[in-house]
């Protein structure tokens, strides 16, 4: 999804300084076709709207109505990485940042491999 299909628009900003961090209420409007925005994809619009670093963003909750084109969210923008790993949740984190995947086992090639290679050796006489 690029820009010109998701709008997102601040509707409350509040800095927390106890926890360090601004507090977010934000409207991202979407077009019919292209479904909801994915958190990355709002994380991104977020830094680029409040020229914020994007690994300091944090979505805590995106609500689309069934129907609508319209989704209601909150995220948090932390000051440091530190404060993220002290007060954000776990889960939070994981669904903001998710792992990446893993690579695939190889299913014993090198098994096969070695015994196809010792069945057309030359038997020694």
């Amino acid at each position: 999804m690029d820009g010109k299909t998701m709008k997102l628009k601040v509707t409350a900003q509040n800095y927390n300084p106890l926890l360090k961090r601004k507090e977010i209420a934000f409207d991202v409007e979407h077009a019919p076709k292209e479904g909801t925005p994915t958190r990355a994809e709002m994380r991104r619009s977020l830094a680029e709207n409040l020229k914020a670093n994007v690994d300091l963003i944090f979505i805590k909750r995106a609500v689309t109505k069934k129907g609508s084109m319209l989704t209601v969210g909150e995220a948090n923008i932390y000051d440091t990485q530190e404060q993220v790993k002290i007060v954000e949740a776990d889960h939070i984190i994981t669904r903001n940042i998710p792992l990446p995947p893993k690579p695939k086992e190889e299913t014993a090639p090198s098994a096969t491999r070695a015994k196809e290679e010792t069945e057309n050796k030359p038997k020694e006489a």
